[in-house]
């Protein structure tokens, strides 16, 4: 089968798009045949060694498909359902083989693209409002990057939660998509600056990282609390924890999928009400732009270089 993976670390060019073997069946696995597989930053840190794995590392972390053939001791999906699922690497491919229990069946109204398109970042986005901070009416948050993938899911679930919502974004594109998702302000960080204008937050969603990180502190009332699940500018740079007590006792996290649905529950909890939401037709996705399988490595040099807003897919 084709599939792109990375032997050494590095740039867009270190990826390679080429035949490996077609995964064999596992105990408690089934082998889905990919139809489309998300882009995510996930997949760029993995790439770039931030995340390690032994190599060649297979990238992608979500897709959807039709489920081929499962192991003897298999239960909870059949060859021939229609599924999607997150947080098992290994989606840039034609194939792949995923834990049984990490598979969601899709609602008949929901398309394979639709479906790989929300997976890990409707879930991130799900875990972030109604778990990390759970939001609700008379709250205030701070969206960064809210015209990006998790971002314009964010503002939406944030409104569907009763929240005031202030999104920050690179242009004036990119701020009218977060203010038709809902946003109540957009600040175009790169015309002025956010902080005295997103003051008295009671939490910052700052998936980019070293450029907004300290100034997101100064945004948050006494006992705010900062959520930091990406550094698409850089790492976050090292700081005194004393800092969080001068700035108001403040709280800081730094979350991850994984660790938000590790259990077969709580995972299935999430993906039913994005897929279930999609369905409603009450959450409304953007993708970007789907790619061809061989041009991964364009994907990410555009998901890098800003150039996007909402999804970017994969197509086999």
């Amino acid at each position: 089968m084709k599939a792109v993976f990375v032997e050494t670390p590095g740039g867009p060019e270190n990826l390679k798009y080429a035949d490996v073997p077609k995964p064999a069946l596992a105990p408690g696995h089934a082998l889905v045949k990919l139809a489309a597989s998300g882009v995510n930053f996930i997949d760029i840190y993995f790439r770039t060694g931030l995340y390690k794995a032994d190599p060649p590392v297979v990238l992608g972390n979500e897709g959807a498909g039709i489920v081929e053939a499962v192991a003897s001791d298999v239960t909870e999906v059949k060859p021939g359902d229609r599924v999607a699922y997150a947080m098992a690497r290994g989606s840039y491919a034609e194939y792949a083989l995923v834990p049984a229990w990490q598979l969601v069946k899709l609602p008949d109204a929901v398309e394979f693209k639709t479906a790989a398109a929300a997976m890990l970042q409707g879930m991130t986005a799900h875990y972030l409002t109604h778990s990390t901070f759970s939001l609700r009416a008379g709250h205030s948050c701070l969206i960064h990057s809210a015209a990006g993938g998790v971002g314009l899911l964010l503002v939406q679930m944030a409104k569907m939660l009763g929240a005031h919502v202030i999104g920050t974004v690179g242009d004036e594109a990119k701020a009218a998509k977060a203010k038709a998702a809902g946003a109540d302000q957009v600040i175009i960080y790169t015309q002025e600056d956010f902080a005295p204008k997103a003051q008295g937050m009671h939490v910052v969603y700052d998936s980019i990282g070293k450029a907004t990180f300290l100034k997101s502190l100064d945004c948050l009332r006494p006992r705010g609390m900062m959520v930091t699940f990406g550094n698409s500018s850089g790492a976050v740079p090292d700081f005194a924890p004393l800092m969080l007590s001068t700035k108001g006792s403040l709280f800081l996290t730094r979350p991850t999928l994984a660790a938000y649905t590790a259990t077969k529950e709580e995972l299935q909890w999430r993906a039913s009400d994005v897929l279930g939401w999609i369905a409603d037709g009450k959450l409304k996705l953007h993708i970007h732009k789907a790619y061809r399988l061989a041009q991964a490595a364009q994907a990410h040099q555009d998901l890098e270089g800003r150039k996007t807003t909402g999804k970017l897919l994969l197509i086999p």
